[in-house]
């Protein structure tokens, strides 16, 4: 199985690029041998493996929460709806056994933490929960070089699949060398099993470029991102409406491009996770 995270349906995508986004990774993932679990907070009720008619009931709502590790319980209690981050979905996938997720990018350390403090959820949840996630690195907004960093800090290893470099979201490579390189979902399901079978806790970030035809220059995605950064500056927007911002700036910016790429990059991470559940299940059949 391979767990979806839900907050790109509300959070990271517009209309209805969001609600075809998500059926069309959960098809990767069936496409690739896999069992598709879309993660959310309904109503209260934390589920693994939401329907079509609940995807497309995220997509078109105006006032779901983002759903962390934290506001979990404050959810369940007060049956709210919820749509999962990263590190909301790595617990709840644990709590159902599944090993491996899907995303666009994770979170990490934003620029200027040194300031705010401000760094993702997601990395404490890579470091704790058992959870390989499959992602096309990180949000090219954030401080990559000091995620890294911490992800080292944390014991996370970051595998490169087939590249050497760790991907910048739109971007294919940000320059920055990853910890391994592995060319097969197979080989991938060795080192998760071996990771199991050493009882190592945590979680592994496995690192899939954009697909090359959506793939954004670094050059040009620079010269938006410091466009859309001194905008943000000028309105005085920080905190967690900053990423949101930036993104959608991004999005006018690039003509669109960056939506194109992200919708691309989310199937794509969705097939690959779906091929290394696959090796792995084999690898644990095999003993």
């Amino acid at each position: 199985m391979v767990a979806l995270e839900s907050s790109l349906i509300t959070h990271g995508l517009p209309w209805p690029d969001n609600r075809d986004t998500a059926l069309a990774a959960e098809a990767a993932v069936l496409a690739a041998g896999a069992v598709a679990a879309t993660v959310a907070i309904t109503r209260g009720r934390p589920v693994v493996g939401i329907d079509a008619v609940e995807i497309e009931r995220f997509a078109r709502a105006g006032d779901v929460a983002k759903a962390s590790r934290r506001d979990l319980g404050v959810l369940a209690a007060t049956c709210r709806d919820g749509a999962t981050t990263v590190a909301g979905t790595m617990a709840l996938a644990v709590l159902a056994g599944i090993a491996v997720m899907a995303t666009g990018g994770i979170g990490g350390v934003h620029r200027g933490a040194e300031r705010s403090f401000d760094v993702s959820a997601d990395l404490n949840e890579l470091a704790r929960s058992d959870v390989a996630v499959v992602c096309s690195g990180a949000k090219a907004v954030l401080d990559l070089p000091k995620t890294l960093e911490v992800l080292e800090t944390m014991g996370v290893p970051v595998i490169g699949y087939r590249t050497d470099r760790f991907p910048a979201f739109y971007v294919a490579d940000s320059g920055l060398a990853v910890d391994a390189r592995l060319d097969a979902p197979a080989a991938i399901g060795r080192v998760l099993a071996a990771r199991r079978a050493l009882k190592l806790r945590g979680g592994v970030v496995i690192a899939n470029p954009p697909p090359p035809e959506v793939a954004i220059p670094a050059g040009e995605m620079a010269a938006w991102l410091a466009a859309a950064e001194a905008e943000a500056a000028a309105g005085r927007i920080g905190g967690s409406a900053l990423t949101p911002f930036l993104l959608g700036r991004l999005v006018a910016l690039s003509e669109g491009r960056t939506l194109a790429a992200n919708r691309a990059l989310v199937v794509a991470n969705a097939a690959l996770a779906g091929a290394i559940a696959v090796a792995l299940a084999a690898v644990s059949r095999a003993g």
